[in-house]
């Protein structure tokens, strides 16, 4: 099911939403300054070439930790990025307002929505399976119950 829908999205747009954040990509590397987010940009084009099952997990999320310190820098980070991210979250509104005209097209609207929201503060965030995302989310939760349980 996730190959066919993937296929489907790729015709009906997915590679031209790939190319524009590849080309973000080349534009962050080629302006140093850039760097940060070129990883960003290019996990999230390679999100935008096949996004169904797969998903956007906070890094902290991932690995568990809280990176502290490092909160306050990917918050500069972001909203230095927001100009940038403001255009392609525009595209992907737009692409979801195609997708959305036909019923067909609501489960690929869905995906522009989730790369519309993830295009405005990438930083910080990494793209994964949903199993993976899940079991994530899951070994957190467990977490929570075992501090919890122990007061």
């Amino acid at each position: 099911m996730r190959t066919g829908a993937n296929i489907l999205w790729f015709v009906l747009g997915g590679w031209a939403m790939a190319l524009m954040w590849w080309a973000a990509a080349v534009l962050m590397a080629i302006s140093i300054i850039g760097l940060p987010w070129t990883r960003a940009c290019w996990e999230i084009g390679l999100l935008s070439l096949a996004p169904f099952g797969r998903e956007v997990i906070s890094h902290a999320e991932l690995t568990g930790q809280e990176s502290g310190g490092l909160a306050a820098v990917r918050l500069i980070a972001n909203i230095l990025w927001l100009p940038l991210g403001l255009v392609l979250a525009i595209v992907h509104l737009v692409h979801a307002v195609a997708m959305f005209i036909t019923i067909i097209g609501i489960p690929f609207g869905l995906q522009d929505l989730k790369l519309a929201a993830l295009s405005l503060a990438p930083v910080g965030k990494r793209v994964v399976t949903v199993e993976l995302a899940d079991a994530a989310r899951a070994a957190g939760a467990q977490g929570q119950l075992d501090r919890i349980r122990q007061r």
